[in-house]
């Protein structure tokens, strides 16, 4: 009787691990590949160090280069980025779907802004904000914005029109029917946008810190490329790994825990 109570609960937690697993499993697998691959000089180790030399690495690289240090400093400057991406990025899309004229004068330009390499922009944001962190924010913002914009105006845009004629019939205001249709529908596709621009946000504050060569992971990046110290720099890219993997779990967990709350 108890082993058969225990046998669903079981099945679940192997299907909940399971997953988890996998993805560990498949990176050690790649390790182990590219590890042999090098060993065996079918790779160079002048592009590629052996993993087991970049594993080796990580103390030194914490204790010596102060990569902690670092790592906070480049998570402050994207958790800023992020905020004010979703602030203003899910406002703007609001606005835009709000007004139809605004949408029409400026969608387009919107969708440009996302294709344009905004990084090559960085001298401009260097004499406007000087060499300090808001220049590298700043970047990461304006990189990271217009996908949240564009994907807050397709998921409210893109709200079945059956459900605002059920808010109709109830006659709910405009603040009601945003609140209680419109948004909770728009949610799943916000956080696409959001996870987007959080891509965006990272890839350009990262690319602006080793441009620049200020603060962060990225100065850290490119002082050991200058070195020559290859396995070091890829454990240094380690870490700019963990900060997306933070971020896209922080991402997540909101999203469930919006989604529950609706």
């Amino acid at each position: 009787m108890s082993m058969t109570a225990t046998t669903p609960a079981r099945r679940f937690s192997l299907a909940n691990v399971l997953p988890a697993l996998t993805g560990i499993g498949t990176l050690v697998a790649f390790f182990l590949i590219v590890e042999l691959l090098i060993q065996t000089n079918m790779l160079s180790r002048f592009i590629v160090p052996p993993p087991s030399e970049i594993i080796a690495s990580f103390p030194r690289v914490i204790v010596e280069e102060h990569v902690l240090q670092r790592f906070v400093q480049t998570l402050g400057e994207c958790l800023t980025a992020g905020v004010m991406l979703i602030i203003v990025g899910v406002s703007g899309g609001v606005l835009m779907q709000r007004f139809r004229l605004l949408q029409q004068a400026c969608e387009t330009w919107v969708a440009a802004l996302a294709s344009a390499p905004l990084v090559l922009c960085y001298p401009l944001f260097l004499v406007i904000f000087g060499r300090n962190a808001w220049t590298i924010i700043m970047m990461g913002f304006v990189a990271g914005l217009p996908p949240v914009i564009l994907k807050t105006l397709e998921g409210i845009s893109g709200t079945r029109k059956v459900l605002v004629n059920v808010g109709r019939s109830f006659n709910l205001t405009s603040s009601q029917q945003f609140w209680k249709i419109l948004f909770p529908a728009a949610l799943p596709t916000i956080f696409v946008g959001i996870r987007l621009g959080l891509i965006f946000a990272l890839i350009n504050i990262v690319g602006v810190e080793f441009l620049i060569n200020f603060g962060g992971l990225g100065q850290l990046i490119n002082e050991l490329a200058e070195r020559y110290d290859l396995a070091g720099t890829y454990a240094a890219i380690c870490f700019v790994v963990l900060v997306s993997v933070m971020f896209f779990m922080a991402v997540e967990k909101a999203e469930k825990w919006l989604t529950r709350a609706e």
